[in-house]
C-alpha cells in the first residue's frame, strides 16, 4: 500500500495520467465515482469531490453518509474517474486500495486552506492509499481494429 506521494515516485507517468484525469477544472479539487463496500458485502458506487494536497490524496464524507461508515467499518475503495468531456481517446483511470480516516485537526484544516475548499464540521477525512491504479485508453477507435491499451501497476497482481 503506498501513500499517494510514493505512487508518484515510483509511477510518475501513470501518476500524472490519473491526475491529470481526476483534476479536469480545478488545481486541486477532483471528480470520480468511489465505490466501496456495504455491510452486507454488496458494492456501494457514489460519485465523489477529492482533493489533491501536499502530494497526498483526500475524500471528505459526510458523518451519516453510508459510503462514510463503509470505509470506517472495511476501508477498501475503487475510484474510478469521470471521463473528460472530449473523450474522444476512451481514456479512463481507475484506483483502489485503502482510506485511512485522518482524525488530526491540523492536517484537516491545513488540507483544507491549501485546497481552498468549504467542509463542514462533521465531514469525516480519509487518506486514500493505493495498492492498483490502472489507465485506459483506446487504440484505432472507430475502426474495426478498436481495442482498449491498458498501463497497469502493479504489473502484475500481489
Amino acid at each position: 500500500m503506498k501513500s499517494w506521494h510514493e505512487f508518484s515516485l515510483e509511477q510518475t507517468e501513470l501518476a500524472e495520467l490519473g491526475k491529470q484525469m481526476f483534476l479536469q477544472t480545478r488545481t486541486h479539487v477532483g471528480l470520480a465515482f468511489l465505490a466501496t463496500i456495504r455491510k452486507d458485502g454488496a458494492p456501494r458506487l457514489h460519485p465523489i469531490s477529492l482533493v489533491f494536497s501536499r502530494d497526498r490524496l483526500f475524500v471528505f464524507i459526510p458523518s451519516r453518509s453510508p459510503k462514510c461508515a463503509d470505509l470506517k467499518r472495511d476501508g477498501r475503495y475503487a475510484l474510478q474517474a469521470f471521463p473528460p468531456a472530449d473523450n474522444d481517446e476512451g481514456r479512463e483511470f481507475y484506483l483502489s486500495g485503502v482510506a485511512i480516516c485522518v482524525q488530526e485537526p491540523s492536517i484537516r484544516q491545513d488540507i483544507i486552506s491549501e485546497a481552498g475548499i468549504n467542509v463542514e464540521q462533521y465531514e469525516v477525512m480519509f487518506e486514500l492509499f493505493v495498492d492498483r491504479a490502472m489507465f485506459t485508453q483506446l487504440v484505432a477507435r472507430g475502426t474495426p481494429d478498436e481495442h482498449p491499451w491498458h498501463r497497469i501497476w502493479p504489473t502484475t497482481d500481489q
